[in-house]
């Protein structure tokens, strides 16, 4: 796929989720998983020791911020964030990625709020993506009610530690109904492809970094509950409509977690091409002029499970248009998800 022209605007995802979760697990998982991304992460510890900061420290060395002793939602404005961004965001860090790990205590809400409200032109934000743990969910949502408002808001959900769950069958239908239209995937030691959530370059894992299994014990897990993940490539040569695109976004399978790639509208905006970014529920455009150098394709790749790939191709065949005029209002729907639109991205979150 062509690289992004936007590749200085680096993608901030929000992982939160309560204490015990499995959030480090994840976020070291994302870390030795990612081939040859690098990803800044800014550790919010709840607590004077910062044993969250101690555990993804070593992969990280200069590419991490520590925030200790407070909730991040509590304790840092917008700007004192906006700084720590700067600092991850410069070009000489050479960032793919910001993945801001939450204390178990933080509220979700205001996290989204503060990176949307970020003046940083070189980061965007990236979605939420919040952990919940399979084993003792029911206690859990006992203690915090909250966590039915956290599921809904989520753009992702990992249900961790599936392996553990009493009644997973149970479960995972009754996470992703308080999650909504949010995407639910099921994990066991916080495994969840870095696809899911960011472009991840190709090539090698860095000269250093451990492995994920040196850092977890584990026997063989052939019993473990698990999940197979699918994708569909699409390339078109003809122009997508924008509100048949629209129509199969808004209607897309819960089992659909990611979509990435570009977007040619033709004589809706004949200027420019549309990278599209979608995690879980979150969905954002971003228009870049075409050059004389390109060609004028769509190029999209969705990644899923239990997902009917000939059936989502056959959908995505269906927004092809030849109309030589636009319709003056077709992009409004798109035209919602560009950068800009702070206030209805987090309503759609």
């Amino acid at each position: 796929m062509v690289p992004s022209r936007r590749s200085q605007q680096i993608p901030v995802v929000v992982l939160a989720g309560f204490l015990g979760s499995g959030k480090t697990t994840l976020l070291n998982h994302l870390l030795h998983g990612s081939g040859g991304s690098r990803i800044g992460a800014i550790v919010n510890d709840f607590g004077a020791i910062e044993i969250d900061a101690m555990a993804v420290a070593g992969a990280l060395g200069d590419s991490t911020v520590s925030l200790g002793n407070g909730c991040l939602c509590c304790a840092v404005d917008a700007g004192e964030l906006d700084l720590h961004l700067e600092r991850l965001a410069a070009p000489a860090v050479g960032i793919d990625v910001i993945v801001i790990e939450a204390s178990g205590l933080a509220e979700p809400q205001e996290l989204v709020r503060m990176v949307l409200a970020s003046e940083h032109p070189g980061i965007v934000y990236g979605g939420l993506v919040e952990v919940v743990d399979a084993a003792e969910f029911d206690d859990t949502r006992a203690r915090h009610p909250e966590i039915d408002r956290h599921l809904a808001l989520a753009d992702l959900v990992v249900v961790n530690k599936l392996d553990r769950a009493a009644e997973p069958d149970r479960l995972i239908p009754f996470v992703r109904e308080l999650a909504g239209r949010a995407s639910v995937v099921p994990a066991t030691y916080g495994r969840v492809d870095p696809e899911f959530l960011f472009d991840c370059r190709p090539g090698e894992e860095r000269v250093g970094q451990l492995s994920f299994d040196d850092l977890h014990e584990h026997g063989g897990h052939d019993g473990h509950p698990h999940t197979g993940y699918d994708s569909v490539s699409f390339v078109s040569g003809r122009p997508l409509d924008p509100r048949a695109l629209m129509s199969f976004l808004d209607s897309r399978p819960e089992g659909l977690y990611r979509i990435k790639g570009y977007v040619d509208f033709g004589p809706h905006d004949a200027l420019n091409r549309y990278s599209v970014h979608a995690v879980g529920r979150f969905l954002r455009f971003y228009p870049e002029p075409w050059t004389p150098s390109d060609e004028r394709l769509t190029q999209l790749v969705l990644i899923g499970s239990g997902i009917d790939a000939p059936a989502l191709a056959k959908e995505l065949q269906a927004c092809e248009s030849d109309a030589p005029h636009a319709d003056e209002t077709g992009m409004w729907g798109i035209l919602r998800y560009v950068q800009g639109s702070e206030d209805e991205d987090l309503a759609e979150a």
